[in-house]
């Protein structure tokens, strides 16, 4: 099950947040840009403190009842998803939420880079492809 997606822009900001199902605690606005600064900031941290050189930070946070996944941009984008622990094939859907993403805003010529995400045919889709493996 997916519970939530969040895109980060590449200064921290968050710029895109949409919760998939109905039992979560409902944050407040400032609670959610809070999470999206306090992910970048560890992610940053991380892969400073990495023994290998080159490599990304944070990608994958487990706990008890949920997974954070984060699949990072070559332009500093992050995705983050929010899963149970036994979801399957969260890597390929990362991917395809980021083609959706390629596909919908970055070739929109309305939007404004690092600016909240405001497409209705992003969120149709994203919210697509997420109920069909629900």
């Amino acid at each position: 099950m997916i519970f939530s997606l969040y895109i980060i822009n590449k200064a921290g900001g968050l710029i895109y947040q949409k919760d998939f199902n109905e039992g979560l605690l409902r944050l407040g606005s400032n609670d959610y840009l809070l999470l999206a600064g306090i992910f970048h900031g560890i992610h940053a941290i991380t892969a400073k403190v990495s023994p290998l050189a080159g490599l990304g930070g944070l990608e994958l946070l487990e706990a008890q009842t949920f997974h954070l996944q984060c699949f990072q941009t070559l332009t500093g984008i992050k995705f983050l998803l929010i899963t149970e622990p036994q979801q399957p094939n969260v890597d390929a859907l990362m991917r395809r939420i980021y083609e959706l993403y390629a596909d919908y805003v970055m070739k929109n010529p309305f939007y404004k880079m690092e600016m909240p995400i405001r497409c209705e045919l992003f969120d149709i889709n994203v919210t697509a492809v997420l109920e069909s493996i629900l």
